[in-house]
């Protein structure tokens, strides 16, 4: 288990204030990055909501990327 693992207790899906708390990203890096397709997302009718496991596999990729980077 990575550190980045949402406990199991936690929410299924977030809509994209929640996403921001739990990334502490603002709105416009979250909607930059669900346009790259570095963020995944469902839709509910109207709603965007993103998954718990899109919340971890992006905070996979950012640790991926920092340590092709060297950064540590």
């Amino acid at each position: 288990m990575t550190a980045s693992t949402i406990d199991a207790t936690s929410k299924a899906l977030y809509r994209i204030p929640e996403a921001m708390r739990l990334l502490s990203l603002s709105r416009t890096v979250i909607y930059e990055q669900i346009r790259a397709g570095r963020l995944r997302t469902v839709r509910q009718g109207r709603s965007r909501l993103v998954s718990a496991a899109a919340i971890t596999a992006y905070v996979d990729l950012l640790e991926q990327e920092a340590r092709k980077g060297g950064i540590r």
